[in-house]
């Protein structure tokens, strides 16, 4: 069975309809499971632990490769993120957040709602929140580290904010080609416009990026796009 997006997401979705609806956690995590075909939760996590269906969308992503992965606030783009870089520790693999946005004790509250043990990390995963965070400071930490990592960069329309970092399209070039050399798997995260409407488009598309300044979207390999729990994946043309 297809769920409609990882379960972190669908248990993001359960609070918060527990909270509009003043109703228990329990009663509404059933209830997303019922909208996902199970007759309760337990049936869900256990069919969930069975598939692993991160590993079905990390397959879709490749080492050296830039991705785009883009959703309105709330939607859950950095627990997928961080959800993706635990499946790709789990294979011994190392990663890295580099975060403008959020604090290390964010990061590590995102891990409990994955209900991933930081301490099973130790070693594998570095979490950087410095406010000096631009591609050659990411390279500049980086420049040593073993080929194969998973990097999330939080977010790529922070990296345009400071006037005396390069222009956004120079930094992404220059991550692009770290990638390269390193075989590594960049993703960053991303916004989207206001006025992308979730009513009449489910899911955002690239025209939905928000870019204060010009990029070239085909600098990324692929995008991910977020948008009312569903994750469309794809190679950007």
């Amino acid at each position: 069975m297809k769920f409609s997006a990882p379960i972190y997401i669908l248990k993001q979705q359960a609070r918060a309809f527990a909270r509009k609806g003043r109703i228990p956690l329990h009663e509404a995590l059933d209830r997303i499971a019922k909208q996902e075909g199970f007759d309760n939760w337990s049936l869900l996590a256990a069919k969930w632990n069975t598939d692993k269906p991160d590993s079905s969308l990390l397959r879709h992503l490749r080492p050296g490769e830039l991705v785009l992965l883009a959703a309105r606030p709330g939607e859950g783009k950095t627990l997928l993120s961080l959800g993706l870089a635990a499946e790709w520790m789990a294979r011994g693999n190392r990663a890295a957040f580099f975060t403008l946005e959020f604090t290390r004790a964010d990061v590590l509250r995102c891990f409990d709602t994955l209900e991933k043990d930081v301490k099973d990390l130790t070693g594998l995963f570095t979490v950087d929140d410095s406010d000096g965070i631009s591609a050659d400071y990411i390279v500049a930490q980086l420049g040593s580290a073993p080929p194969n990592m998973f990097i999330v960069v939080d977010y790529l329309q922070l990296l345009d904010q400071k006037r005396e970092n390069p222009p956004l399209a120079e930094q992404v070039m220059q991550l692009k080609q770290f990638a390269r050399q390193h075989q590594a798997i960049i993703v960053f995260l991303s916004q989207v416009h206001r006025r992308y409407d979730p009513a009449t488009k489910p899911v955002p598309t690239l025209t939905d990026i928000r870019l204060p300044n010009p990029l070239d979207l085909k600098l990324f390999d692929k995008a991910c796009l977020l948008g009312r729990g569903k994750v469309q994946v794809g190679a950007v043309a």
